[in-house]
Formats: C-alpha cells, sequence, structure tokens
C-alpha cells in the first residue's frame, strides 16, 4: 500500500467515524424526543457543529431515520446469514442463532424501539427496503426450520408459523428487557434458547452451552 492509498483509508475511517457519531446523536433525540419533535437544528446543536456538516451525510432528517430504524433487522438478519453459513444440523445452527439473535436485538434495543414508534414517518421506499430486509429474515428462517424438521432435528407442525412466533419471542425482548434488571444479556440469550428449543423439541436442546457465534458488526 502506498503513501496516498494509506491517507484515503485514513480519511475514509475518519469519515466513518464522523457519519457514525451523526447517527449516534440523532438516535438519542429521537429515542428521548421522537422524531417530529426533533429538528436537524437539534442534532447538529448537540453534535456542536453546523447543519452543513451533517448533510454533507445525510440529505434529511428522513435518510437519518431510516438508516437508524434498517439497524436493528439488518443486525439480525447478518446473524442469520453468517449461522446458515456456518456447518452443522439445524438443531444445533437454531441454538446459536436464537441465542445470538437475542443478542442482536438487545444491541438494538434503541434502534428497534425508535423504528416500532416511528415507522410511519419512513419515506415509502425507505418502508419497502426494510419490509424487504424483514422477509428475506423470515424466508430464511423458516427455510432452516424445513430443513430441521426435515432432518429430524425439530419437531415442529407449522414452520411459517414457528418462525413467526420465534420471530416474535426475539424481537419483543426490545420493549421489555432492562440493563438494569435481573438478568444480563447472555443469561436473558440463554434462556429465551432454552424456551424456544423447548417447544421446537430440538435435539441440540441437550448439548451443553450456547456456542455463540462472532457478533454482527453494523
Amino acid at each position: 500500500m502506498n503513501l496516498a492509498q494509506s491517507d484515503d483509508g485514513i480519511r475514509e475511517q475518519v469519515q466513518q467515524l464522523k457519519r457514525e457519531r451523526v447517527i449516534e446523536v440523532a438516535a438519542d433525540l429521537f429515542h428521548s424526543r421522537g422524531f417530529g419533535n426533533t429538528s436537524m437544528d437539534a442534532v447538529a446543536e448537540k453534535l456542536k457543529v453546523t447543519k452543513p456538516f451533517i448533510y454533507a451525510r445525510f440529505g434529511a432528517k428522513s435518510e437519518l431515520l431510516a438508516e437508524i430504524c434498517s439497524r436493528g433487522i439488518r443486525s439480525s438478519l447478518l446473524v442469520l446469514d453468517r449461522v446458515l453459513a456456518s456447518p452443522g444440523a439445524a438443531g444445533a445452527k437454531l441454538r446459536i442463532f436464537v441465542h445470538d439473535f437475542v443478542l442482536a436485538v438487545l444491541r438494538n434495543q434503541r434502534n428497534l424501539t425508535i423504528y416500532s414508534r416511528e415507522q410511519k414517518h419512513l419515506l415509502p421506499a425507505d418502508a419497502q427496503a426494510i419490509n424487504s430486509m424483514r422477509r428475506e429474515f423470515d424466508r430464511k428462517f423458516t427455510a432452516l426450520l424445513i430443513r430441521g424438521h426435515a432432518d429430524g432435528d425439530l419437531t415442529i407442525e407449522d414452520p411459517q408459523i414457528t418462525a413467526l412466533a420465534i420471530g416474535g419471542i426475539v424481537s419483543w425482548c426490545h420493549i421489555w428487557y432492562r440493563p438494569e434488571g435481573r438478568f444480563a444479556p447472555e443469561e436473558t440469550a440463554d434462556r429465551i434458547c432454552e424456551l424456544v428449543l423447548g417447544r421446537t423439541h430440538a435435539r441440540a436442546a441437550s448439548t451443553g452451552a450456547v456456542r455463540t457465534a462472532e457478533p454482527a458488526h453494523i
């Protein structure tokens, strides 16, 4: 790598850090004040920058909302794709996936809360893109359950309804989970994982500790 390439790489990293800072502050304000009550002036003031600094990275407040809202489902889809690409039987994959799915939801608790509250403000194209990711997630997860049932790893009467039910159980964590509550994220993931595996009669349920896949980076 030559010096020019190195400088380009550093500049790109700096720009990405600035972009992430804008997203972080906007998400805090959308979460505490609501999307409608948060102006770009407020985001700029919180960041102690000018509005052109923000507009150089996001053309409109709606773009910020779309990025924040997409992060929850995107992180869950990344977890699912990684588990599906790993070796092992469907029952074992289900165990790893549900555990890491819970952790992905808890890491994105604020983003998912914003999405549930503010999705009505998404532009149609952004809402469609997020819904497309959700449908992809449901399709791939259902396929995993179908394969597990066919292989005898799982006992499931209706894989599609089961996939939706499990997705609902895990996704709902962003509503009730409190960091100061009884369980840390890992223990919460373990307990929900055992609940789900018990309902699917997964053969992998008795194999011991959960082997967690590499965390998602979003």
